[in-house]
């Protein structure tokens, strides 16, 4: 199978040089797939994944995605980001169409589109309530039925439970498994929790510390539907996450040294 995207040499400096984020990735995800990427705090997990949205342009290589090279934001590259992101001033609905008004669908299109993707991330009789009113578990899935309503071949989220309780970002991981089953996508999810990137992704990409480069790519060998308590307890979760846990270990502790 061909791969999706394609990573290819991507390197990337701030403040004329200074700061140098990446260097040299190299990564390959292909249809369907759910890749997690976890590594230390700083080592350019969200300017990897801005490179592959278009909109932050590499120093050096390149990106592809369906065999094109990726040279600004695309219609069909959907982004979930950490905080939510919603206007404060617009009510669920509008929020959720916002992404389709701006691709220039029509109304018609958008009061046909909007409630499926609502019904389907479980905020029906909220269409009206405004951000302030709903819980953070519940604003993150407005976020995430905003990006699933353009309907896009690829879906980036950035951290997008981590600020929310222990218990709510648990839901949400049942809720993001849910969805992948009923649709599902070519999946970049960016994480700095190792139970989190072993409970969702098929494989899950291991950075180095700042410049970041893709040091390891693992396989999740867990079969699907998983139930996130059962994966827990399997020998595989807990050897993955041991392995996992002593190179980040030795990342953030070379990285300190340095």
């Amino acid at each position: 199978m061909s791969p999706k995207i394609v990573v290819d040499g991507v390197s990337k400096t701030f403040q004329q040089g200074a700061v140098r984020a990446l260097r040299d990735c190299a990564l390959e995800v292909y249809p369907n797939e759910f890749l997690c990427i976890i590594g230390p705090s700083g080592c350019g997990k969200t300017t990897l994944l801005r490179i592959i949205d278009g909109l932050v342009t590499p120093d050096a290589g390149r990106v592809l995605i369906g065999g094109a090279e990726v040279t600004a934001p695309r219609k069909d590259i959907a982004v979930v980001f950490q905080h939510f992101g919603l206007f404060p001033w617009k009510m669920v609905y509008d929020n959720v169409a916002y992404g389709l008004r701006v691709h220039g669908h029509t109304e018609s299109e958008i009061r046909e589109s909007v409630p499926r993707y609502i019904e389907l991330t479980g905020l029906a009789g909220f269409e009206r309530s405004y951000p302030y009113q709903l819980s953070g578990g519940m604003q993150q899935r407005v976020g995430l039925a905003r990006a699933l309503a353009v309907e896009p071949s690829v879906l980036l989220m950035d951290e997008p439970f981590g600020s929310l309780d222990a218990q709510t970002r648990e839901l949400m991981q049942e809720e993001l498994l849910r969805l992948g089953r009923i649709q599902p996508k070519t999946l970049i999810f960016v994480t700095h929790s190792i139970d989190e990137a072993i409970i969702l992704g098929d494989r899950i990409a291991l950075m180095s510390s700042r410049p970041g480069t893709v040091k390891e790519v693992l396989d999740v060998d867990i079969p699907r539907p998983r139930d996130p308590e059962e994966v827990r307890r399997m020998s595989q979760y807990l050897t993955l996450r041991h392995h996992i846990w002593s190179e980040l270990r030795s990342e953030v502790v070379g990285g300190v040294a340095r």
